[in-house]
């Protein structure tokens, strides 16, 4: 038998993003709803294959409310996140069809989401407080409108 060394594996990692979508997803499993990661966008695997998981501008996270049966998707975005063309459209969609979804930056932003049934919290079209502007990488929040 043939035993190769092993090499150390590097650490992944995690960024904010990530680390607001675990605790979005530990919280809201304490309150009755079941969550799940998408996975959106096209993946290289280990062995150089490619995996071409939910569609772009699909949100972070879908799920769905015990009490009610009621689905909703959160798009986790950090505080100076940008919000991409193909996530619009996936809005825009969403909208349409009336579905509980927004942007959550934080756990509480997820909660009044999912608690208050909000349809579009966050995204340029329903944030009045808040001036859009469409850039190269997409929809940046800029400052506070009075």
């Amino acid at each position: 038998m043939i035993y190769r060394r092993r090499t150390a594996q590097k650490r992944h990692q995690i960024g904010p993003e990530h680390r607001i979508q675990r605790d979005i997803m530990c919280v809201l499993r304490l309150h009755r709803c079941s969550v799940m990661r998408a996975n959106a966008g096209t993946i290289k695997t280990e062995s150089g294959s490619y995996f071409k998981g939910m569609e772009n501008g699909t949100p972070d996270l879908i799920g769905y409310r015990w009490q009610d049966k009621q689905i909703f998707f959160i798009e986790v975005k950090t505080d100076k996140g940008v919000i991409s063309p193909a996530q619009m459209a996936y809005h825009q969609d969403l909208m349409h069809h009336s579905a509980i979804h927004g942007i959550a930056r934080s756990v509480n932003d997820a909660m009044k989401i999912i608690s208050d049934s909000i349809i579009g919290y966050g995204y340029p079209d329903t944030d009045k407080k808040h001036e859009w502007k469409l850039t190269k990488r997409g929809y940046v929040r800029g400052k506070l409108v009075a």
